[in-house]
């Protein structure tokens, strides 16, 4: 495998939570989560499909309850080896895959989309309070 595309060691892909990474296409950054599944890994774009602007993992971990990812925002909850939503406001919806595999215990990024970038967030995040309601008065 090429060195450009190693992620991180499969050791440190914890067991009970998920691994933040960051992706790019061409100038444009997104972030992704790796999570242990029984026989690997599988990794996902990092957001709820339901508002695609709702990070599952904030940078310390996404909640992983009962072998599924927990959207802390609207309580969807997405299983780990399928991101098949089974309850929530999105229930039915898919989380986006990225793919990657696992060689000789480390985990590259596999996707021909992206190219990696780095382990943790994008650093491109809007810090505003995201509301859905306009308190401008207009």
């Amino acid at each position: 495998m090429d060195e450009d595309s190693r992620i991180v060691a499969l050791s440190e892909v914890p067991t009970d939570g998920t691994l933040l990474f960051t992706v790019r296409d061409g100038f444009d950054k997104s972030e992704a989560i790796l999570t242990r599944l029984v026989d690997g890994v599988v990794a996902w774009k990092n957001y709820c499909p339901h508002w695609t602007d709702v990070r599952l993992d904030k940078g310390s971990g996404a909640l992983v309850r009962d072998g599924e990812i927990v959207c802390q925002k609207h309580g969807a909850t997405f299983q780990t080896d399928d991101g098949f939503c089974t309850h929530g406001p999105c229930e039915g919806a898919y989380l986006d895959e990225v793919e990657v595999t696992v060689e000789d215990d480390v985990v590259y990024l596999t996707d021909d989309r992206y190219e990696f970038a780095n382990v943790g967030p994008s650093g491109e995040h809007d810090l505003s309070s995201r509301g859905r309601i306009d308190f401008s008065g207009s």
